[in-house]
């Protein structure tokens, strides 16, 4: 059997499913190779040619060359890079912080139509939306007294939003600072808005506890503000019927306030005029 040693300016080894480049830093090398051999020509990727020599490798037909201009060392098989690529995924599923401890209340949003409709859709409980971002640290670190808050007040509903998921629709409600929430309530619409941190956490608990309480229902649900719905119509991320809907649900709805109070005027009215008759009556 011969042998082959690296030189000072370095050897390629080459077969059709490993490539070894060792540099001239690399220490040095020993390969087996075969008695039999033969001259040939190889070209780098600059197309110089330079001498090396063919040889056989345990069966397998290999190169040997003396190229200056290769360095490192790298090593490629085929069959590691699937392992790598199902390693990479693991860790980056593991890194999804935003996606741990959730409970039945908390709602990942996906698009803006989803987040007009689970507002409307609400009815007169308590709305949380939360914007957050993957690379927030704050968001992060908030994350899980976020969670504790919404085990410890189920019915409430906690509508989260990815920020770069959704920086169209973000921008278009003016959101610029995170972690950032909003707070919704029936008929009553946007009750609160406001960036917290786990420093000034104490805001959120006054703001759950101050619109959470228990009342009679208003009314039907408000959702986002009527600008906030023909902005994101007029970029194209919610449906223009569905905005359409929206101001013709509101014009309805004062149509009928403004019945009811005619009604009681009426009847307001109806009353004074018979006690002023009654009083007549009795002078």
């Amino acid at each position: 059997m011969a042998k082959a040693f690296a030189s000072q300016s370095g050897f390629c080894i080459s077969s059709g499913l490993d490539e070894i480049a060792v540099g001239s830093k690399s220490p040095k090398g020993e390969f087996r190779v075969s008695p039999s051999f033969s001259t040939s020509q190889f070209k780098d990727a600059n197309s110089r040619a330079f001498p090396s020599l063919s040889v056989d490798f345990l069966g397998k037909p290999m190169t040997l060359s003396d190229h200056k201009g290769l360095e490192n060392c790298r090593v490629r098989k085929p069959s590691n890079f699937s392992v790598h690529a199902q390693a990479s995924v693991c860790i980056s599923r593991a890194m999804r912080w935003w996606e741990k401890t959730l409970h039945p209340n908390m709602v990942e949003i996906h698009s803006a139509q989803e987040l007009v409709d689970s507002l409307k859709n609400a009815g007169d409980r308590l709305v949380v939306v939360d914007f957050y971002s993957p690379g927030c640290g704050g968001c992060r670190a908030l994350h899980p007294k976020i969670c504790q808050l919404a085990e410890s007040n189920p019915n409430a509903i906690f509508l989260k939003v990815n920020y770069e998921e959704h920086k169209t629709m973000c921008h278009a409600l003016n959101i610029h600072v995170l972690p950032f929430f909003r707070f919704y309530r029936g008929a009553d619409g946007r009750v609160c808005s406001f960036s917290c941190t786990n420093a000034t956490i104490k805001k959120f608990k006054d703001a759950l506890a101050k619109h959470g309480s228990d009342r009679c229902n208003l009314g039907p649900a408000k959702g986002l503000d009527e600008s906030e719905i023909l902005k994101l119509a007029s970029i194209g991320e919610i449906s223009t019927t569905s905005s359409t809907s929206t101001k013709e649900e509101r014009l309805e709805d004062l149509l009928a306030k403004s019945v009811d109070f005619s009604g009681v005027w009426s009847n307001a009215g109806h009353s004074i005029e018979l006690e002023e008759e009654s009083s007549m009556v009795k002078v």
